[in-house]
């Protein structure tokens, strides 16, 4: 297929790079990079022009820090809105597929009037693996201004059955803008809901004693006919990224613009607040008591990507200072590389081991050494070691060792 990729960043850059080795025809269009088209070059004589311009909030409201506190509002569609209406000045017959992120209603209030047919896409994808979620997606979220089956929509489905490597029986949803938009929304707000559940259980477990969360979170990943299924449901570092925080401020907004009367998504920010302060008093109190530093092993949201987006690591680190008045040493090869071991409490945030738990990742090391007489604070509480002056810590298990 003729396309054009207008926003070539960290979304739209993979989702190139993939439709590219699938042998389809891509021609890339950034504000801030030079792929060698023109915008006009770029959407001319093309089946689908595909926008994937970021929709941001403020940097604020991230997650690394809290924000609780601040104001709910939408995301910024300023962007969007002028890459949109650009696109349809240049190339008015060609439909627009637009995949950034946007609140139930933005479609159609912003571009109902515009020109081009108009379908919304958004993927769900995580940062650092674009291309393993196209080729395995877990939905596919097709949105149309009546919701039908147009001819252009049956173009998106070959494109997405091209990039799958294999597609589960209704695996693509379609619907009108708004059940579209609230598809993807939901989804990324029912698993910041999920980890605040399970890290609940944690913060029980850790009070309450003689308890494992991996006991009551593996008993429950098996309720699948009522409750849940297994994702998500391993209680660890709490929601970060660059989606899933934002996400709930913006659900805040828009239960106030709809006067919904209830605030959902306040209770699941303030959670995941709270759980960061509760880990970040136990690691305070544990330095106090031996006399040691704080050190955070990982930085960035989570292993193997170097964005610091939304780092529950970072709101963690918020709270050690509002607490002791000292900041933790962090420790990351895309942040903050060391090329020494280490000697103090240590907050295993993540690596891909023992964050994933994953035995296609048991080798990947850690990222630096941890010195004798150190204590390892694991909230995924799968890391093990053969010295056996290293005390780890399970955070979350307080069953009386037997």
């Amino acid at each position: 297929m003729r396309l054009a990729i207008i926003g070539c960043g960290k979304l739209g850059g993979p989702t190139a790079d993939l439709l590219e080795s699938l042998g389809h025809d891509v021609r890339r269009y950034d504000i801030a990079q030079d792929h060698g088209y023109t915008q006009v070059e770029a959407c001319a004589d093309r089946d689908l022009i595909l926008i994937a311009v970021p929709t941001p909030h403020s940097p604020e409201y991230d997650g690394s820090h809290p924000i609780s506190g601040l104001p709910a509002i939408d995301f910024d569609y300023n962007q969007l809105h002028v890459t949109v209406l650009d696109a349809s000045e240049v190339a008015p017959d060609t439909p627009i597929v637009i995949i950034s992120t946007c609140l139930p209603g933005t479609i159609r209030r912003l571009f109902s009037q515009v020109k081009n047919e108009i379908i919304y896409n958004p993927y769900l994808i995580s940062m650092g693996a674009v291309e393993h979620d196209l080729k395995n997606p877990d939905l596919v979220i097709i949105g149309t201004k009546e919701g039908h089956v147009t001819r252009a929509t049956e173009k998106l489905c070959y494109l997405h059955y091209s990039m799958a490597e294999k597609f589960i029986n209704g695996s693509i949803h379609q619907g009108t803008w708004e059940e579209a938009e609230s598809i993807k929304i939901f989804y990324n707000t029912f698993i910041s809901a999920k980890l605040g559940l399970v890290n609940m259980i944690q913060d029980v477990a850790q009070n309450i004693g003689n308890m494992d969360v991996d006991v009551v979170t593996g008993a429950l990943q098996q309720a699948t006919m009522r409750i849940t299924g297994p994702r998500y449901m391993k209680a660890g570092m709490g929601d970060g990224g660059p989606c899933h925080p934002r996400d709930n401020i913006a659900l805040r907004w828009l239960a106030q613009e709809l006067d919904l009367g209830y605030d959902l998504f306040s209770a699941i920010v303030g959670a995941r607040e709270a759980q960061a302060k509760n880990l970040a008093r136990f690691l305070v109190d544990l330095a106090e008591t031996y006399g040691q530093s704080i050190y955070i092993h990982g930085k960035t949201f989570k292993p193997g990507v170097p964005y610091c987006d939304g780092s529950y690591s970072l709101l963690v680190g918020h709270f050690i200072n509002e607490i002791s008045g000292q900041d933790p040493i962090y420790i990351d090869p895309f942040t903050d590389p060391v090329d020494y071991g280490v000697h103090g409490v240590i907050l295993l945030a993540h690596n891909s081991s023992v964050t994933y738990n994953d035995s296609i990742q048991q080798g990947s090391p850690q990222y630096c050494d941890f010195l004798p007489a150190s204590r390892v604070v694991d909230p995924w509480r799968n890391f093990k070691t053969a010295d056996p002056s290293i005390k780890v810590i399970y955070y979350g298990n307080t069953r009386i060792p037997t």
